[in-house]
């Protein structure tokens, strides 16, 4: 199965304007690694920052960035942080929602957004009904106290369910796992607590800047409904559903996702 990067091919040498610097955050409980699929720009004249969320990876907790009202919002300023002055930010899952908060914080550092299988809400609701249920997350809290490294597998599989090369994504991403650091555990449990309880809807349609939205139709955990929801929310957003693809188009159909993001980059710099 070719990687996004056999499919977008070999880069230029990057051009180091701020506007072409590229900022990458992974999900829940995967690290920087998870990006190797990509290539070192995404398109040519793209430089990537690989800012691993709070906990994971290499990335230090601190009790600063633990649980309590501002959480989400401590997270997205620490990878502002460690963040170039202006980028385009892409964001998986729970490293869009954390984007997207960087975003609304601090508009004139964020030019754009790729938000990966991400939403404003991740919990079902009366009024949200294109979410997945509180129950699932809370079987993976209850699993963090027993089993943290069981859980973090179990993950994995709802992540590939149903998706085209569900067996060879799930292979990359056990892969890519085991290269960083092991998650911190509290780092596990407030990522859950942060998809549980964090609702954007209110502040998405006062988003500035351009986005990308990227579904699977296939996925569970961030059911491609959501797109309509958002392109209600924000009128400005731009959508995508990957077709066979579950939560991680990016590594179960490189060529299609690529094709949306070149697009989506290319419409920046007109």
């Amino acid at each position: 199965m070719n990687t996004l990067a056999d499919v977008i091919g070999a880069l230029d040498t990057p051009d180091n304007s701020a506007d072409n610097e590229l900022v990458l955050l992974h999900g829940w409980g995967m690290n920087a690694a998870v990006w190797d699929a990509l290539p070192a720009g995404l398109t040519a004249h793209r430089v990537q920052h690989r800012i691993e969320l709070p906990g994971h990876g290499e990335s230090p907790f601190e009790p600063a960035w633990a649980a309590g009202y501002g959480c989400l919002w401590r997270w997205a300023d620490a990878c502002l942080a460690a963040a170039p002055p202006r980028a385009v930010w892409l964001g998986w899952s729970l490293g869009g929602l954390v984007a997207l908060a960087a975003a609304l914080r601090a508009p004139k550092r964020v030019r754009a957004l790729i938000l990966m299988t991400t939403s404003p809400r991740f919990i079902r609701a009366a009024d949200w009904t294109p979410a997945m249920p509180e129950s699932t997350l809370a079987q993976f809290h209850d699993g963090l106290l027993a089993d943290p490294a069981g859980t973090l597998s179990r993950f994995l599989v709802t992540q590939v369910r149903g998706s085209d090369h569900a067996r060879e994504v799930l292979r990359t991403l056990r892969h890519e796992l085991t290269r960083r650091p092991a998650p911190h555990p509290d780092a596990l449990a407030l990522g859950l607590d942060l998809l549980r309880d964090e609702d954007l809807r209110g502040p998405l349609p006062d988003l500035r800047c351009p986005s990308l939205w990227i579904f699977g139709d296939r996925d569970t955990l961030v059911p491609s409904g959501v797109a309509a929801r958002v392109e209600l929310l924000n009128d400005k957003a731009r959508t995508q559903v990957i077709q066979g693809a579950a939560h991680a188009p990016f590594l179960s159909h490189p060529r299609e996702t690529a094709d949306a993001i070149e697009s989506f980059l290319a419409g920046l710099d007109v």
